[in-house]
């Protein structure tokens, strides 16, 4: 089966390993202990930056993530005239209050999710006419729910190739407000798109959600953050209705705390080697990310976690628990990082509840199945997840399929097998471009 070819014009300059055709992982020869800090989240970097961008006044974020993906967020902000000056791992934004200084021109989304179904919205609150392109894999992504929203709140598109979809004109003469519906079963990004450019509307907007969020946590976290910069959405009782008042953002000073998605890998490493890793800048108690539900799933599996008010600690074991479902849907993330471990579990596991991450990156869910099946590994494939049977992976070469979390799902594997070789290693600049030197640090062999 062939190999998925990159999508080079994707990866930012932020991209480590360009070029590496591929990588091998190679247990590690001693236990595994250690302490390390994880870069900051993505899902709060963009978050922060659209906002800091909106906002009136300088805004001081901390902790960003650099990677693909808020490369191309803060590009497109730069294209729009906001001032963003990145120092080390801080960004400083000065907002526009609204009012986008420039009125026209092109934007790259890269193979960014949350910057496409974000951006939009915030530029439809102002007048102008963009055209707006992604990677090939951005512009097969849905975006139908969230481009119709927009349409009957004033918006218009000009689709320069498929209907709905990527690349498009997007031309703006402001948000009208009143009622916006849209659906909670495909994508939460999309009632986070239309949340962070509220505030802007010509009325006061409420968002009616058809049917059950699936990811509500990153709804939440997304109102979090607006209300960090001065606007409160109101929820109803039931969480179907959510009501943003008029108003401005107000510029910040904020600490992005370390992304909980890309902790996991390194968690899951110490639960596969009977090691010890330690990650400092995470409260576990007080975290809004969702995959820190993995730590619970960790200790199913018989780890023993360690959570501080300032770091988590994953104690591996020796045998790792199976023989149970998990549904998926809050933290649909970690289905790949579950996926990876459960053939080295004492019975199989099931991951449900997962549907809408064949419409990521790439299909997530056949992607697993077929790379494990080229192990050796039994699974079996659902419509809405996986079902993955205990069993000791051959060597091989395995696609990353020019995803991230395949890529870093399945480096896990080679914790526990000689010569697993991953094409394709550069796909994880999309959140955590150093993952590959971070594992060298706590012993696992890495060769380019």
């Amino acid at each position: 089966m062939a190999i998925h070819q990159p999508d080079w014009e994707a990866r930012s300059p932020w991209t480590t390993n360009k070029g590496i055709s591929e990588v091998r992982i190679s247990p590690p020869k001693s236990i595994v202990s250690g302490t390390i800090r994880v870069p900051g989240s993505k899902s709060l970097t963009n978050r922060a930056l659209l906002i800091a961008a909106l906002a009136e006044g300088k805004s001081q974020l901390n902790g960003i993530l650099k990677s693909d993906d808020s490369y191309w967020c803060i590009q497109a902000l730069t294209k729009l005239g906001v001032s963003v000056i990145i120092d080390g791992e801080t960004a400083n934004v000065d907002g526009c209050g609204g009012n986008w200084p420039n009125s026209s021109g092109e934007l790259y989304m890269g193979a960014a999710g949350t910057v496409a179904r974000f951006l939009p919205a915030a530029l439809a609150i102002g007048r102008g006419k963009w055209t707006i392109k992604g990677s090939k894999r951005l512009s097969e992504r849905p975006l139908a729910p969230l481009i119709s929203a927009l349409s009957a709140q004033g918006a218009s598109f000009n689709y320069l190739e498929a209907e709905h979809r990527l690349p498009y004109e997007l031309n703006a003469a402001g948000l009208k407000g009143g009622i916006v519906k849209l659906p909670g079963s495909m994508s939460s990004q999309f009632i986070s798109g239309v949340l962070l450019a509220a505030p802007y509307t010509q009325a006061p907007l409420t968002i009616q959600i058809e049917g059950e969020i699936v990811q509500r946590d990153y709804v939440q976290l997304t109102m979090d953050m607006m209300s960090a910069f001065g606007i409160k959405p109101q929820v109803s009782e039931d969480v179907q209705s959510i009501k943003v008042p008029s108003g401005t953002y107000q510029a910040q000073t904020l600490q992005l705390e370390s992304d909980v998605s890309t902790c996991c890998y390194f968690w899951a490493l110490a639960a596969l080697t009977s090691g010890c890793v330690r990650i400092e800048g995470i409260d576990a108690w007080s975290t809004s990310q969702p995959d820190i539900e993995m730590l619970d799933v960790l200790e199913r599996m018989g780890c023993n976690v360690q959570r501080g008010e300032n770091f988590v600690e994953v104690q591996g074991t020796k045998q790792l628990k199976g023989g149970f479902t998990l549904s998926m849907k809050k933290w649909s993330d970690q289905t790949l990082t579950i996926a990876a471990m459960a053939p080295f579990a004492d019975g199989p596991i099931t991951l449900t509840d997962a549907a809408h991450i064949r419409h990521h990156e790439c299909d997530r869910i056949a992607a697993m199945c077929s790379e494990l099946g080229k192990l050796g590994i039994r699974v079996e494939e659902h419509e809405d997840g996986l079902t993955i049977y205990p069993g000791l992976p051959l060597a091989a070469l395995v696609d990353s399929h020019d995803d991230h979390r395949m890529a870093m799902a399945l480096s896990l594997i080679g914790l526990r097998v000689e010569n697993i070789r991953i094409a394709d290693p550069g796909c994880v600049s999309k959140t955590c471009p150093g993952y590959f030197e971070q594992l060298t640090t706590l012993g696992v062999e890495v060769t380019y």
